[in-house]
């Protein structure tokens, strides 16, 4: 009889498959980083300021003015001592209608040589050296014929930038200006600073500051947004602060038991024509002014004080305004 043998093979367990490795997930680019951390209320972003080189065309028949925004770099603080050894300069159009800069940016920047070492003060806060300066010298031609297209001049401190250029280049002193840092209440509007640096990290970017090109920039773009509690623009505000009248008011022969009450009041002291001043914005506050001069301190006794019209032509000068005597 014949034998079979029969052999089975057992069912073989299937193999797992080798391990495909998932997809390399893609890194988050910056930008979508700083996204996600603004939704976070724990975490404030701060990005690099970049110039903008136009801001577009303007709308059709707009009215337009155009602004010139500049900043100085200098040897020292005096404008009769120091020197200009870095100016920056954009001219840019704005559209009256809604405050914003329209069109391309004008650019001016440039050295100049003080005939002089640069302090180390100065070296230290600019990072203007020697060597940067040396046999440099600002284009007369080129800053006068900018500035001559300018219907607003605009620096973050006037006060101290006007004197230098105007001692500089008699052209500025035929122009208007308006002072980003005390013609607009800052305060008011709820920023915890002035600085320029500041405004700009309110507004959500950074910049390195103490160069003049970059503050510039910094602050036109800083400007170019709506004051917090304002519907309008910085540069709105400047053009209209420059359009009003400003009067510095002095309280000539004030009793010095009024020192006081004057200082509180917010008068300051001129120590070089000893007298106490302060500096009002409108007609109807140089009356309600004169009338507390005359209660307050002057005990109602007659009494004249000195008034000095500073219209935008002179204000942030070293030039004096027109003077003027009031009985009170």
């Amino acid at each position: 009889m014949n034998q079979f043998s029969f052999e089975f093979d057992a069912p073989r367990s299937a193999e797992p498959s080798p391990t495909q490795p998932d997809p390399p997930s893609r890194a988050p680019t910056s930008e979508e980083m700083a996204k996600r951390l603004e939704q976070d209320p724990d975490f404030r972003v701060l990005r690099r300021l970049l110039p903008v080189a136009d801001f577009g065309p303007a709308p059709t028949a707009a009215e337009v003015q155009r602004v010139l925004v500049l900043d100085t770099e200098t040897t020292g603080l005096s404008h009769q001592a120091d020197k200009i050894i870095e100016l920056a300069m954009l001219l840019v159009q704005v559209d009256m209608a809604t405050g914003l800069p329209c069109g391309p940016v004008e650019l001016f920047e440039g050295f100049e040589d003080p005939g002089m070492p640069i302090p180390s003060v100065a070296r230290e806060v600019t990072g203007i050296s020697d060597d940067m300066v040396q046999g440099h010298r600002l284009d007369d031609s080129q800053v006068e014929a900018m500035v001559m297209r300018a219907d607003l001049i605009v620096a973050h401190n006037a006060g101290f930038d006007r004197p230098f250029v105007e001692a500089r280049f008699p052209c500025f002193a035929a122009k208007a200006w308006a002072c980003s840092f005390a013609d607009i209440d800052w305060k008011a509007a709820g920023a915890g600073s002035s600085k320029l640096s500041a405004l700009a990290q309110d507004q959500g970017w950074f910049f390195e500051a103490h160069r003049a090109q970059v503050d510039c920039h910094a602050l036109l773009l800083v400007l170019s947004k709506t004051v917090a509690k304002s519907t309008n623009t910085g540069l709105s505000q400047l053009f209209l602060a420059a359009s009003l009248p400003r009067f510095k008011l002095r309280a000539t022969g004030s009793p010095f038991e009024s020192k006081d009450q004057l200082k509180s009041r917010g008068y300051r002291w001129d120590a070089e024509a000893k007298v106490w001043f302060c500096t009002v914005t409108d007609t109807e506050r140089l009356d309600a002014e004169l009338e507390w001069l005359k209660t307050e301190v002057y005990g109602r006794r007659s009494a004249r004080v000195e008034i000095e019209a500073l219209n935008s032509l002179v204000r942030y000068s070293a030039r004096s305004g027109e003077v003027s005597q009031r009985g009170v």
